[in-house]
């Protein structure tokens, strides 16, 4: 349906089909320029909106107006009135981030638009006699729309044309089985032709239509799940709760008990309650989605769902359609083998004549068509279109002299009984990773339900398939990241398993025929699937099924392929992977689209979702260890009836040296850790420790400080000692978190301590942020507080690493 090439509609002949073979529609020409310039002028054109990512307000709006936003915007108003300004410098540090968010989601959604369109579903419609390929957006009401095998439906229609036309209905209906379709019948927008061919008039577009009704489009019920934004969500949801109750002790402590200015007071409140929000993990997530969908954009791989590149990067089980994806599209003939003294000329015409029936050949008919020209004098009198389901497709023809005959081409192993002599030879050939089909005289005709039972063999049809040169490097690659890859075709099980022989993939030389599996036993189906690597002769329903079950047993499921028997399984899959060049049905349905066709490209998303995984769950440590021990802090104040030791400058500063800018390279950093569940788990098992610990060392050096210093400007002097400890034991968390060390990531470390250091000793930067360290004995009390908590740091990192693993 892609192909642009514009096509004349042929007149029909008085048996009312056109001559010749391929384009045999009668002749319903479509709308005039004319009649589709009044639609346009009416405004009755296909208006739904692309969904290939979010819209512009969209994104504005998803960055903007966030919950944590709104408080710190209500804080930074706060501290706008009660002043000073660089109390406020946290407000600058959210506008800033979410700056970078909005142009981050942009570029983002830039780069999935460009993408989108390349891979965009032109559907062929007739006008003026003429049938062309143009966008969605450009159907009218009234247009004639052609179909084929793997064709979309776009919008609502009425069949005109149908020519074994099969339509399957499920993602929208839940119906299983494909439907039949005559002239008349209607035909609804989401579903897609499994069979046959044929042509529609649209009678609703745009929203009108079945699918633009749908609460989500018809082709996706759900959206990937995300563990890292689930979670996210979660640990939010937890801090907003602990907010109010420490906001009103904080703020009543200062006020009633300390006697503090009202200024002075909420000055404090505002330091305990800023530091409590991890801000900038959820911009960061955001922005490290974003990223890597630019990544992968620009190796041609379309993301149609952000999420979808951290749910590859955690799948254990990736199931492989054969053709299109472990093999080229395209496939050649080899031999034709005429069987009990046919003549070979004939049997070559006869093929040439079946190539030349079907409007829309799939790829083995498409082989025999471009090996076996068409004859002159056929006479074309109905088709059975090739089927899955079936693993045959059927012709029937008038022959120069008058003759009638039907034909049959498709699956040896299911037209011939199973004690047939032909089957070893087949299989012979079959384990040699050729595929061969069956050419066989009916004795029945086309339209008889039993037309595949008494067969008489005429030949062999032997192809060649064209293996893909990067699947052997994929496939090991898979091995060597402990995902399992299955093998799922329609093909013969013996061949199927040959050419998965070649790429290198265990399990190979036991081929399991799907004919065999236990179908009413999900147990014994789920053990045979877990301990097979290579199935053949499977059905679409069946890899549904297959996928099913795998997933029942725990497993994260990846499904690629790009025909129209996988569509079922790519849509229940964890993560549904299409070919560019598949049908349209497979790329609707699919998380990702590989649009360059080549299934080396797996791997690069796998590492960017790991990537992704990995730095998230880094960064999401120092934000948390943040939040644990400005609470802890905020309580200890509030039980001792004590003032706040810090004010917001101290934190904001705090915080871009120790988290906001460290995070930021951290987060885009390689990362080829292997992903892992249980993200909030993993995170809080190490940032409750960290934080108390940190938490706990602050305060102690802001108690003996308390000691150490008074008189009018103690206050000054307590903070700054207390902050001193704080910063050191929070750079020394930084420290743990960028470990493996790399030149970089020391030297990040380093140049975050050189940067609170120019602070220290720069004099209007101490008057700005309001530290300034007093004497020697109080500053060395101080980092030798900090070096305990560093020891009882790593001590208590390696011990969780232990006690609690992942």
């Amino acid at each position: 349906m892609t192909d642009p090439a514009k096509t004349e509609v042929e007149e029909p002949e008085p048996g009312g089909r056109p001559a010749g073979g391929r384009d045999r529609q009668p002749a319903h020409r479509g709308l005039t320029t004319a009649e589709v310039a009044e639609r346009v002028a009416r405004g009755e054109v296909n208006d739904v909106p692309a969904r290939s990512s979010r819209s512009t307000a969209d994104i504005i709006r998803g960055n903007v107006f966030t919950r944590f936003n709104a408080i710190i915007g209500v804080l930074f108003v706060i501290i706008l009135i009660v002043g000073p300004i660089q109390d406020g410098l946290f407000g600058f540090v959210i506008i800033a981030n979410t700056g970078i968010g909005i142009l981050q989601e942009l570029r983002a959604k830039q780069t999935l638009d460009s993408l989108a369109l390349i891979g965009e579903v032109r559907p062929i419609v007739r006008r003026d006699g003429v049938a062309a390929a143009l966008p969605t957006s450009e159907v009218v009401l009234g247009d004639v729309l052609e179909l084929g095998p793997g064709d979309k439906v776009i919008v609502d229609g009425e069949a005109l044309e149908a020519d074994g036309l099969e339509i399957d209905e499920s993602l929208l209906t839940g119906e299983a089985d494909p439907v039949l379709k005559k002239p008349g019948d209607p035909v609804l927008s989401g579903s897609f032709v499994v069979a046959g061919s044929g042509a529609f008039t649209a009678t609703k577009v745009g929203r009108a239509a079945y699918a633009a009704q749908l609460a989500e489009e018809a082709s996706r019920f759900t959206l990937v799940h995300s563990e890292l934004r689930t979670g996210i969500s979660r640990i939010l949801k937890y801090v907003t709760w602990m907010m109010v109750p420490t906001a009103l002790g904080l703020i009543l402590s200062h006020l009633l008990t300390l006697g503090l200015p009202v200024d002075a007071a909420v000055r404090r409140m505002v330091a305990g309650i800023v530091p409590m929000i991890p801000e900038g993990l959820v911009l960061l997530t955001s922005v490290a989605f974003a990223i890597g969908v630019v990544r992968l954009g620009r190796r041609q791989c379309l993301v149609q769902e952000l999420p979808a590149i951290e749910g590859l990067a955690r799948v254990d089980v990736v199931c492989l359609d054969k053709t299109g994806t472990l093999t080229e599209g395209g496939m050649d003939l080899s031999e034709v083998r005429p069987l009990g003294g046919q003549d070979p000329d004939r049997v070559r015409r006869v093929l040439g004549a079946f190539g030349a029936s079907d409007p829309r050949p799939n790829a083995s008919l498409q082989a025999v068509a471009d090996a076996c020209p068409a004859p002159d004098s056929w006479e074309c009198t109905g088709t059975l279109p090739f089927s899955s389901a079936r693993k045959y497709s059927g012709a029937a023809f008038v022959e120069p002299g008058g003759e009638r005959s039907d034909w049959l081409l498709g699956a040896p192993d299911v037209l011939l009984p199973a004690d047939d002599g032909l089957l070893p030879e087949i299989d012979r050939l079959n384990a040699q990773g050729l595929r061969v089909l069956l050419l066989a005289r009916a004795t029945r005709q086309l339209d008889h339900p039993d037309i595949a039972h008494e067969v008489r063999p005429v030949a062999l049809v032997v192809l060649e398939q064209r293996l893909r040169p990067d699947a052997p490097e994929t496939l090991r690659y898979f091995a060597d990241q402990g995902v399992q890859a299955k093998v799922i075709s329609g093909d013969n099980a013996v061949a199927v398993g040959a050419v998965a022989g070649k790429l290198g993939l265990p399990g190979a030389d036991s081929p399991v025929d799907a004919r065999h599996l236990p179908q009413d036993d999900p147990a014994a189906l789920a053990r045979a699937v877990e301990e097979g690597s290579v199935f053949g002769r499977v059905t679409p329903q069946q890899k549904r099924d297959m996928v099913g079950v795998l997933q029942a047993r725990g497993h994260h499921v990846a499904m690629t392929g790009d025909g129209v028997n996988d569509v079922l399984a790519l849509k229940d899959a964890d993560i549904g992977v299409a070919m560019g060049s598949g049908s349209e049905a497979t790329r609707a349905v699919a998380q990702i689209v590989l649009l360059n066709n080549s299934f080396a490209t797996l791997p690069s998303v796998v590492a960017e979702g790991r990537r992704v995984i990995g730095n998230i769950t880094r960064v999401a440590t120092l934000f948390l260890t943040k939040t644990v021990y400005s609470v802890l802090l905020a309580i200890l104040v509030a039980c001792c009836q004590i003032p706040y030791p810090y004010l917001p400058r101290h934190l904001t500063l705090l915080s871009t040296l120790t988290i906001g800018v460290p995070a930021f390279f951290l987060a885009l950093a390689p990362n080829k850790e292997r992903a892992r569940p249980h993200f909030v788990r993993r995170v809080m098992r190490y940032a409750i420790p960290s934080g108390l610990i940190t938490g706990l060392a602050a305060f102690t050096t802001y108690l003996l400080a308390r000691v150490h210093y008074s008189g009018p400007d103690a206050l000054s002097a307590q903070t700054s000692a207390a902050t001193l400890t704080l910063f050191l034991t929070a750079l020394y968390v930084l420290a743990i978190i960028a470990r493996p060390y790399t030149w970089w990531r020391i030297g990040l470390v380093l140049l975050m301590g050189l940067g609170f250091l120019i602070v220290l000793v720069t004099p209007w930067l101490q008057k700005f942020f309001d530290l300034r360290l007093v004497g020697t004995t109080m500053p060395w009390t101080a980092v030798a507080v900090a070096a305990v908590a560093a020891v009882l740091l790593e001590v208590t990192w390696r011990w969780v690493g232990r006690r609690f693993p992942t």
